[in-house]
């Protein structure tokens, strides 16, 4: 009896799946946004960038924020043709520099809006880029237009807390992190490998 049950919830349960599948019929890039206090981010716009790669697709990257850290996801992905342009201040916390992390933020933004005008890019992946526009050293203003203007089969992805509700309401998809632990509130170190 448990069993009949069982398989009827299921066979209720695909007859659901496959309904929505089936009206699932458009056929376009999506906007991604993943934001939130949590980490997760970049690791998860990375764990995408790999899955796209991993289907003979053209992955391009532009990381603001991040500098000349260590990247093991750019380590593995330049050698599998991905494009990356990286912010050449780093941590704007560091620099500390309004007039330097704006010319560096304008700089690396003239990579972005080159990916996304290149209908040959499949996916591309913007992380950091809310602290750009939060910061006020990207417009928002630019940078919704040039979502708007990209080809129409690109999927974009935009990483990094409080991203604007603008770019939220465009989206497709939205995470949002929520931090219910983390090792370094525990004074562990980052670590290489797990942190970058």
């Amino acid at each position: 009896m448990a069993d009949d049950r069982h398989q009827q919830r299921q066979q209720r349960l695909k007859e659901q799946v496959d309904a929505r599948i089936a009206a699932a019929t458009a056929v376009r890039g999506i906007l991604m946004v993943f934001t939130g206090n949590g980490k997760g981010k970049t690791t998860a716009a990375f764990g995408t960038a790999l899955r796209t790669t991993g289907h003979g697709k053209r992955v391009a990257v532009v990381q603001f924020i991040k500098g000349d850290w260590p990247n093991g996801e750019r380590n593995l992905l330049e050698q599998h043709g991905v494009e990356f342009q990286v912010m050449a201040t780093g941590f704007t916390w560091e620099t500390q520099n309004r007039e330097t992390d704006t010319t560096a933020c304008l700089a690396v933004w003239q990579h972005a809006r080159r990916m996304m005008a290149d209908a040959q890019i499949d996916l591309v992946v913007l992380d950091e880029i809310t602290y750009m526009v939060s910061m006020g050293y990207l417009p928002l203003e630019a940078l919704i237009a040039a979502l708007q203007q990209r080809p129409a089969k690109q999927s974009v992805i935009i990483t990094g807390r409080g991203c604007h509700r603008t770019l939220t309401e465009m989206a497709d998809t939205v995470t949002e992190m929520r931090p219910v632990k983390h090792a370094f509130d525990a004074g562990i170190q980052a670590q290489q490998g797990i942190d970058w």
